[in-house]
C-alpha cells in the first residue's frame, strides 16, 4: 500500500542495494525518524525471498506468531494450560493484532519484545526459578531489541511497569530482587546490542551535538538531536515539527481498547473478580499485569496517541482475560452471553446493508464512490471515514463473508458455554478476518499505486516525477525501483533530511515542472485526480496525456503514447 507500508519495504530494499546499513534514506534523502531493526528485518527476508511486496510483510507475520507464542507461553506458567490457551487464543484473534499487522510498522514486533521482557522479569525475581540469570539476560536482550525498533519506549514501558509492580510489592529497595535481575550485566548486554548503531548514525550524521529544543523549517541539527529530541521529547509534549500527526482524544482512545481487544473485551467485567494479591504466582502475574496495562495506557494519556501506540499493553489485557476465562464464573457466562447479541446484531447489520447495495452499480473501482478527508489521514485509521453507503457496493462478497462470519458467533454463543463458545468466537474471528482481507484487495487501487506503476513499467522509458510528498504514492517507489522528482514535495517526513549535507536534490517547484514538462525528453507524472486542473494551469490541457488513472491518482505523460488520451477526452480507464 501507499504510506508507511511501501516506505518501510523501500527503505529496506535501498540498504540491501547500497551497503548502508546505519542511514535509511528515501530517493536519496536522509530518512532519520526510526531505529534500523525494522529494515534489516524486512531487507533479511529480501535476501532469502527476493524483494516482492509480501517477502517483505514476513518478519511482521513471524513477529505476530512470536506475539501469540509468548503471551501463551506465559499465560500456562502463570496461571495453567487453560488459561495459557486461552490468553494465545485472545490475542492471535482480537481485531487489534489483524488490523495493526496489515501495515509495515514494527509495533508487533516491539509487542513481542515488551511481552517477553515482562515474562523474563516476573520469572527472574521469583524465588522457585532455577536460573534467574538466564531470564535477567532475556529481559536486558528484549530491552536492547526493543531500543532497536521503537527507541526510548521500548525501555520505558517494560521497566516502568516493573517499577511500579515492585511498588506495589514493597520490593523496589530489596536487594535479593536486585541481585536476582544482575542489573549492571543487564545494562552491559542492552548497550552491546542497541549502541553500535545509535552511535555509528549519529557518526555518519553530524552535527553531533546541539543543545536546543526549537524544532522548525529549514534547520538541520544532525541524527542526535532529530532522532531523540524531535522524534521523542517533542512529539510527547505535542511540539514535534514537522506536525505530519493527530492525535486520538483521550476519552477514546481508552474506549477503543474495546474493539480492539474484540470479541474478548466481553470477558473485561469477569476481570475484576480476580485476585491480584500478591500471594502466589498467578496472582503476581495478574498484579504485574495490572501495571503494565496501567503504565502504558497513562503514558499515552499525558502524550500524543495514535490508535495503534498502545498495542504493547494488547498481552497484559490478553493474559488477564485469559485467567478470568478460565474460571469460567457468572460474569465470563455473562460475557459469552453478550458476546451472542453484539454477533446477532453484527450480522443483522450487514445483511441489511447489503441488502440496501445489492442492486447499486459499482463501475470503475472503489474510489470513486469514496468521500475525501484529509484531515482525517493523519489517524493511522482515518481513511474509514471515507466510506459511504454506495461504496459497501463494492464489497459485496465481503459483507456476505462477514454475516456468516458474526451468524457463526452467534449461534456458536448462544448454544454453547465455556470452551466451545470460545473456540466459536475464534471461528467467527477467523472467518471475519477473511472477509476483511477480500475488502481490502477491493480497496487496493485507493490504498495503492501499484496499477499505475504496473502501467509505468509497460511504457517507454522517461523521468518520473511525483507530485507532493512521497507518502501518499510511496507504492510507486516500490513497485518501479525507480527514483523519482518531487513536484512541491519538500514538506513533512523528507523537510528534515532534505537539509542534511549530501541529500539528493530531487525538489522541484512548479516553475520547474512547467520548464521540464515543456522540453523534449519523456516525463511521467504521478498526481492526486483533483490536481489535474492545476496542472493544466500550469502547461496546458494539450501537454498532459493521461496514460493510466487508478484509486483517484493519474499518471499522466509530456508526449502522447499510442493509447494516451488527453483530460477531457476519457473519463475514465
Amino acid at each position: 500500500m501507499d504510506d508507511v507500508d511501501s516506505v518501510q519495504a523501500q527503505i529496506a530494499r535501498n540498504m540491501l542495494v547500497s551497503g548502508d546499513w546505519v542511514t535509511a534514506r528515501l530517493d536519496g534523502v536522509p530518512y532519520l525518524e526510526k531505529p534500523a531493526l525494522i529494515y534489516w528485518t524486512i531487507a533479511l527476508s529480501y535476501k532469502i525471498f527476493g524483494v516482492h511486496d509480501w517477502s517483505a510483510r514476513v518478519p511482521i507475520a513471524l513477529s505476530a506468531l512470536a506475539l501469540c507464542w509468548v503471551t501463551a507461553a506465559f499465560g500456562v506458567w502463570a496461571f495453567g494450560k487453560r488459561a495459557g490457551f486461552y490468553a494465545g487464543l485472545c490475542i492471535a484473534t482480537c481485531v487489534g493484532l489483524f488490523l495493526f499487522t496489515r501495515v509495515l510498522i514494527p509495533d508487533v514486533t516491539l509487542t513481542f519484545t515488551t511481552a517477553l521482557a515482562m515474562w523474563s522479569f516476573l520469572r527472574a525475581i521469583d524465588d522457585e526459578e532455577p536460573d534467574p540469570r538466564l531470564w535477567a539476560f532475556l529481559l536486558a536482550a528484549s530491552l536492547g531489541a526493543g531500543l532497536l525498533l521503537k527507541s526510548l519506549i521500548a525501555i520505558v514501558f517494560p521497566v516502568g511497569a516493573a517499577i511500579v509492580y515492585l511498588l506495589f510489592t514493597r520490593q523496589l529497595f530489596s536487594g535479593k530482587i536486585w541481585k536476582r535481575l544482575h542489573p549492571f550485566t543487564g545494562t552491559l548486554v542492552i548497550l552491546l546490542i542497541a549502541a553500535p548503531w545509535h552511535i555509528l548514525a549519529t557518526l555518519r550524521n553530524p552535527p553531533y551535538f546541539v543543545f536546543t529544543l526549537h524544532s522548525g523549517p529549514n534547520s538541520y541539527h544532525g541524527f542526535l538531536w532529530f532522532f531523540f529530541i524531535n522524534e521523542q521529547l517533542l512529539r510527547f509534549l505535542n511540539l514535534r515539527y514537522p506536525r505530519d500527526y493527530n492525535t486520538v482524544p483521550r476519552l477514546y482512545f481508552w474506549l477503543f481498547h474495546l474493539i480492539w481487544l474484540f470479541p474478548w473485551s466481553v470477558y473485561i467485567p469477569a476481570v475484576a473478580q480476580l485476585s491480584f494479591k500478591p500471594t502466589d504466582r498467578a496472582s503476581r502475574a495478574r498484579l504485574l499485569c495490572l501495571c503494565w496495562l496501567g503504565f502504558v495506557l497513562i503514558f499515552f494519556t499525558f502524550s500524543t496517541t495514535q490508535e495503534y501506540y498502545s498495542m504493547p499493553c494488547y498481552p497484559a489485557l490478553a493474559l488477564l482475560i485469559g485467567s478470568a476465562m478460565a474460571t469460567e464464573n457468572v460474569w465470563v457466562r455473562r460475557g459469552t452471553r453478550t458476546l451472542a447479541v453484539i454477533a446477532a446484531c453484527a450480522a443483522i447489520a450487514a445483511c441489511a446493508v447489503y441488502w440496501n447495495v445489492r442492486n447499486l452499480p459499482a463501475p470503475g473501482d472503489i474510489s470513486s464512490a469514496l468521500t475525501s478527508n484529509p484531515k482525517s489521514y493523519s489517524l493511522s485509521l482515518g481513511h474509514m471515514l471515507d466510506l459511504t453507503l454506495p461504496s459497501f457496493a463494492y464489497l459485496r462478497i465481503p459483507l456476505l463473508l462477514a454475516s456468516i462470519a458474526f451468524l457463526v458467533g452467534a449461534l456458536g454463543n448462544i448454544r454453547c458455554a465455556g470452551l466451545r463458545a470460545f473456540l466459536a468466537s475464534a471461528l467467527m474471528m477467523v472467518l471475519f478476518f477473511h472477509a476483511a482481507r477480500a475488502a481490502m484487495v477491493v480497496f487496493d487501487p485507493y490504498l495503492s499505486s501499484r496499477p499505475l506503476a504496473e502501467m509505468l513499467l509497460k511504457s517507454p522509458d522517461g523521468a518520473l516525477i511525483v507530485e507532493r510528498h512521497y507518502y501518499p504514492t510511496s507504492s510507486i517507489f516500490f513497485y518501479t525501483n525507480r527514483s523519482a522528482l518531487l513536484l512541491n514535495g519538500r514538506v513533512l517526513n523528507l523537510e528534515y533530511g532534505s537539509n542534511a549535507p549530501g541529500a539528493a536534490d530531487v525538489f522541484i517547484n512548479d516553475a520547474k515542472f512547467a520548464s521540464l514538462w515543456m522540453t523534449q525528453p519523456r516525463f511521467y507524472l504521478v498526481c492526486a485526480q483533483t490536481s489535474l486542473p492545476r496542472l493544466q494551469s500550469l502547461v496546458g490541457t494539450a501537454n498532459l496525456d493521461i496514460v493510466a488513472q487508478s484509486g483517484g491518482k493519474l499518471l499522466l505523460t509530456n508526449h502522447p503514447l499510442p493509447n494516451a488520451a488527453t483530460p477531457g477526452s476519457q473519463s475514465g480507464s
